[in-house]
């Protein structure tokens, strides 16, 4: 009988079992993938490097993910971001910071919104969008930078969802500040491997069985009994897990509303930093198509590239296969970028749509209207089962820092410390 099963061994379920176990608590943490970290995560690309394919950035305004890559030692790395951002399709210098200030302005105007005034909120974030005054190429970047950073299309997201989950990303320096040498997947293996016994791999759980004592957590085959269990998974996750007796009605609906984003993430790997001979930051922003964005992810010696394609596009570009998605972001950066764009040593795809274990990234949404208090049922839970996820963190919803912070909530109100 253990004090606390944890389901997930994320930066949620890492957070909250470290949290326990420091409290003296007996935890046992069933992953089901046979690695830690959740949608955080590391491969080999073809050059045989160690490289972020998951989760990757943060910056100094998140404080508890920067608190642990210092206490673990990690090496921070700053992306070159300096010279000249490029705009798809190309734009005069002018019209380029009149469509980004016009986003922004978009962006801000929609997170001041009162998300208790039915009337202001009763729509979706494109109907909301179309409504407003800016221009045509102001309106198309802030479509893009939806799609890109949330993964979903406009016409699914309540303006009233969207208004608070940005109210929650606090952050003012660029967000993209720093990743980790050596990998921000490392951190989670950091932590993974303070539990030494207490974590199994390989073990999806089946089902949660309540009864006078407790909780019996089926998983792999085998049962797990418990005083309490977290359910540290994003809730179109933990709504696949067969619940007996089955959860109240309020906070099965609760799980039931929300959709994993979709997402691909490649790493472009190049001999040289031509982009940067050029008097450019490496920094491309595409109005057309909607939510596509890449970067400068690289150092001197291993020049690089990061591009992600958010929402629909994902969805379009999956269609296609590795090796038709690796010919679309070639053939995209050399429009943007000059013909050297198409000579990579390597391009890495990631492709987190429909992930097996999470269902997506970077985040589940809410994509119902009416469900304005799923995360309060969901923070509820039904004890001696909780819940906690990135998703309804108080700080940085969908982000590691946000993973953290509601793990360690979570343990907190089953005597962490």
């Amino acid at each position: 009988m253990h004090d606390v099963i944890v389901i997930g061994a994320g930066f949620t379920g890492l957070s909250a079992a470290r949290e326990l176990t420091r409290a003296g608590k007996d935890v046992l943490v069933l992953e089901a993938r046979d690695r830690v970290g959740g949608r955080v995560e590391s491969r080999t690309n073809g050059l045989g490097e160690r490289i972020d394919t998951g989760g990757e950035f943060l910056c100094q305004d998140m404080p508890e993910l920067m608190a642990l890559v210092l206490e673990f030692g990690m090496p921070l790395i700053e992306p070159h971001f300096s010279g000249d951002d490029v705009a798809q399709p190309n734009m005069t210098t002018a019209d380029f910071a009149e469509a980004y200030r016009g986003s922004q302005a978009l962006r801000e105007r929609l997170d001041a919104i009162d998300i208790d005034d039915n009337a202001a909120t009763r729509r979706t974030v494109a109907e909301w969008a179309a409504q407003q005054p800016e221009s045509a190429s102001a309106k198309a970047a802030f479509r893009s930078l939806v799609q890109g950073l949330w993964c979903h299309p406009m016409e699914d997201i309540p303006v009233w969802h969207l208004a608070d989950n940005d109210r929650r990303i606090t952050n003012e320096t660029f967000e993209l500040q720093y990743h980790v040498g050596g990998t921000l997947h490392a951190v989670a293996d950091r932590l993974a491997g303070e539990l030494g016994g207490r974590l199994r791999l390989s073990h999806p759980v089946e089902r949660i069985e309540t009864n006078g004592d407790g909780v019996v957590v089926h998983a792999a085959g085998r049962p797990f009994a418990a005083r309490n269990v977290i359910v540290a998974l994003p809730p179109n996750a933990a709504a696949k897990i067969g619940y007996r007796p089955a959860l109240p009605d309020p906070l099965r609906k609760a799980l039931a509303v929300w959709r994993s984003g979709s997402v691909i993430k490649a790493l472009v790997r190049y001999e040289r930093a031509f982009w940067r001979d050029q008097g450019r930051s490496g920094v491309v922003m595409w109005r057309d198509p909607a939510g596509l964005f890449a970067c400068d992810t690289g150092t001197y010696d291993r020049p690089a590239l990061t591009v992600f394609a958010g929402g629909p596009l994902a969805l379009g570009w999956r269609e296609k296969g590795e090796a038709g998605i690796r010919a679309e972001i070639v053939d995209r950066l050399i429009a943007a970028l000059g013909e050297k764009a198409g000579s990579p040593l390597d391009v890495h795809i990631r492709d987190w749509s429909f992930d097996r274990w999470c269902g997506g990234g970077y985040s589940d949404l809410i994509v119902d209207m009416n469900a304005r208090n799923a995360e309060d049922v969901i923070r509820a839970g039904a004890p001696p089962i909780h819940f906690a996820c990135s998703e309804i963190s108080p700080s940085f919803p969908g982000y590691v820092e946000g993973a953290i912070v509601a793990g360690r909530l979570a343990a907190r109100r089953l005597g962490g410390t």
